[in-house]
């Protein structure tokens, strides 16, 4: 053992003290060290999404859709991109039971040769408000009272019934997806409507979807009782246990696309993330796979630490006018900025692992190595480069 600075410890079970019963010195450097970093071992939890676990594996592209985006990564059947994928319960603190009745987060980053691109979603295709101007409020609804810290139903109904564009969110809430068995066992909706543009400028409205291939499975209020009593991280083992035996979770992308030539033939706006497009209208079609087969190395670095950002995009990928996806665009990354710090993206689990140049200068926790001037970019900072097909 050594200190932060690398020096040998010679003594780790002991205080420094004058005589056997002391008092403590305050020059035991080792003893200070090391409490000054325990009682800063915390960082602010998520506001949302506090409760999660994260596996990585990769994305295989199985089905030609190189005629509808010119995203680098789905350009052929075949590629494959390393990725990492976090689910999460949305309302609840970082260690409370995952069988509690609430939508599930399932945001997956795709570490592509053209930078990151973040599909951060969860396991309904909706959302309670169509304007995010409404989200703040909608999330202290659900969130315990902030008298008795109790989470209480006659605050989430009596604050959605002023909304009624929530009831069909409150369909899938209160129906048995509301709690998933575990996180194999779910779907994940990109619910944000999304653009694809294809190699002459053409842009499609997309929407994302996740299918597991092991089927949906779900438990009743009173099976979750019963879970929840014997483990409250039944689904973070699951997850875990899962791919360490070699039963590697896997799920089918599929996507619906809208001509946005034709949006004014629908009986719906497609840009509201409180209405579902219908199958039988829009089908689905169809992308590739995605297999988690590694477990994650260190949960706080690789999850804790982990952050997405419906913001960061590829090319072939760009945004809407979607109300919601406009401002979690900002939302997102300030939340980052203010958990980890204004160069969060410079941390492992976040950094692209394709080289990478930019003009941002210090900050906190800056480790960029720079040894060139920036101006005419002739530099790359030190990432791992991962080789893709």
């Amino acid at each position: 053992m050594t200190t932060n600075a690398g020096a040998p410890v010679w003594n780790d079970n002991n205080s420094l003290t004058v005589g056997p019963r002391g008092p403590v010195l305050l020059e035991d450097y080792h003893l200070i060290e090391k409490f000054a970093h325990f009682t800063r071992e915390r960082i602010p939890e998520r506001i949302v999404h506090a409760r999660g676990a994260s596996a990585k594996g990769f994305f295989e592209v199985t089905h030609d859709i190189s005629h509808l985006t010119c995203a680098d990564f789905l350009r052929a059947p075949g590629v494959q991109t390393p990725v990492i994928v976090r689910f999460s319960t949305v309302i609840h603190e970082r260690g409370s039971p995952e069988t509690l009745r609430d939508p599930r987060g399932f945001a997956v980053k795709f570490y592509t040769r053209e930078g990151n691109f973040d599909l951060v979603g969860n396991n309904f295709p909706v959302f309670f408000t169509r304007d995010a101007i409404k989200f703040p409020d909608v999330i202290h609804a659900f969130k315990p009272n902030p008298k008795s810290h109790i989470q209480e139903y006659w605050r989430i109904l009596d604050f959605c019934s002023y909304l009624p564009e929530s009831l069909s969110t409150f369909s899938w809430f209160f129906d048995d997806v509301g709690i998933p068995t575990d996180y194999r066992h779910m779907e994940g909706f990109g619910v944000q409507t999304y653009t694809l543009v294809d190699k002459t400028g053409k842009c499609l409205y997309v929407k994302f979807h996740w299918k597991p291939t092991c089927g949906v499975k779900c438990l009743t209020d009173e099976e979750a009782v019963q879970v929840g009593g014997t483990n409250h991280s039944h689904a973070t083992k699951d997850l875990y246990d899962s791919i360490a035996a070699g039963n590697f979770p896997e799920w089918k992308l599929y996507i619906q696309t809208i001509d946005p030539a034709h949006e004014d033939q629908l009986d719906f706006d497609p840009l509201d993330v409180t209405k579902w497009w219908p199958e039988d209208i829009i089908p689905l079609q169809p992308v590739g796979r995605l297999v988690l087969n590694k477990n994650i190395d260190n949960f706080f670095t690789e999850n804790e630490m982990l952050a997405f950002n419906p913001g960061l995009v590829v090319p072939g990928i760009y945004y809407t006018n979607d109300k919601m996806l406009q401002t979690r665009i900002f939302a997102y990354g300030d939340t980052q900025r203010h958990r980890l710090g204004p160069n969060y993206l410079m941390l492992p689990v976040n950094a692209p692992k394709c080289p990478h140049r930019n003009n941002h200068y210090d900050g906190f926790m800056n480790f960029m190595h720079r040894d060139e001037e920036v101006l005419n970019f002739n530099w790359v900072s030190t990432v791992v480069v991962i080789p893709l097909n």
